[in-house]
């Protein structure tokens, strides 16, 4: 039979600054205890729905009131509902394929680094001895990274949802996770946008073969390794002959993957314009700032008052190397 340890759960372990609940609860029930145990694998929150038998998925997953069968159970919903909103984030969104790094922060404020790039600074010349090494300055940037809130109300009451099955209701918070990717990734590509000037395809209202070796041709010190594209555009794309080949469309229909000229992946997403393209190395084009993880207001939560309970992400994007993002538009007649 499975141990549990009978921690006492409590409101205090939301409110710890640059923590979670499940850090604070690995502090007091570490998973390195478990190694080579039947309960290996499992995180320290999902060790304690084991000890109240909470099952959230699956057909014979337990109904919301499950978790207000005792009070310390209850303290365990507002991480349920934060986990189940990072589920539909990660698994909607893009944001991934195109961030070089993500920094989480305490605050509202934050500066990120830039280096400014000469040509001096890019060339590495043989060090005689006793010559001084060359100095690339990295300074704080000037300007702050602007974060921003999204988040959903939820507005239900518990009576009305507390027989529905936990499984049903972490598909409707998935989708609430859904929606705030989508809103993120149009943030991201408004920091990408912003402050270029965009090459323009040769003809009117279609992109070619050359227009792609032009845009891939201005990556001078960068690889042009993804591309964001609206779905009016990706069909541009694919209607290229050179995307015709045999090869291609057997990739493309086997496996749903693009095979580009260049060899950049193509995220499909209608946060960028119809006639836009965004090309970017992906390594060094942006960065992801977020403000701690998904909030929820668990003091709502834990006493079974969903009537107006808000669920939100704080986050913002920067640009690291503004050269390693190029953009290309249709020419209009």
């Amino acid at each position: 039979m499975s141990i549990f340890k009978a921690i006492k759960l409590d409101k205090s372990m939301y409110k710890v600054g640059g923590s979670s609940f499940t850090r604070e609860l690995e502090k007091l029930d570490p998973s390195t205890e478990y190694a080579g145990s039947e309960l290996a694998g499992l995180d320290a929150f999902q060790r304690q729905l084991k000890r109240f038998d909470i099952h959230v998925s699956g057909s014979q997953s337990d109904t919301i009131q499950k978790f207000f069968q005792t009070s310390d159970s209850a303290y365990l919903f507002p991480e349920y509902v934060c986990r189940a909103v990072a589920q539909g984030m990660n698994e909607a969104a893009l944001l991934n394929e195109i961030i070089a790094t993500k920094t989480n922060i305490n605050s509202l404020d934050y500066r990120s680094i830039i280096t400014d790039l000469s040509d001096n600074d890019k060339n590495m010349p043989a060090i005689a001895e006793g010559e001084k090494i060359p100095e690339t300055v990295i300074k704080l940037s000037d300007v702050l990274v602007k974060l921003v809130k999204r988040g959903r109300m939820l507005v239900a009451s518990y009576e009305a949802i507390k027989f529905q099955r936990l499984d049903l209701f972490t598909v409707t918070l998935k989708q609430i996770g859904a929606y705030i990717a989508k809103a993120q990734m149009s943030d991201a590509v408004t920091t990408l946008l912003n402050g270029e000037t965009p090459v323009t395809t040769a003809a009117t209202g279609k992109v070619t073969y050359a227009d792609l070796l032009n845009l891939w041709g201005s990556f001078a010190d960068y690889e042009m390794n993804t591309i964001l594209a609206s779905p009016v555009m990706v069909q541009k794309l694919l209607a290229m002959p050179e995307m015709q080949d045999a090869a291609a469309g057997l990739a493309f229909h086997g496996t749903g993957k693009l095979i580009t000229p260049m060899g950049a992946k193509i995220i499909k997403t209608s946060c960028v314009a119809d006639d836009t393209l965004v090309a970017l190395d992906k390594r060094f084009a942006l960065e992801m700032v977020t403000a701690g993880d998904v909030q929820v207001d668990y003091d709502k939560l834990i006493d079974s008052q969903l009537e107006r309970a808000a669920v939100t992400s704080i986050a913002g994007f920067g640009k690291i190397f503004p050269d390693a993002v190029q953009v290309m538009k249709l020419k209009t007649a």
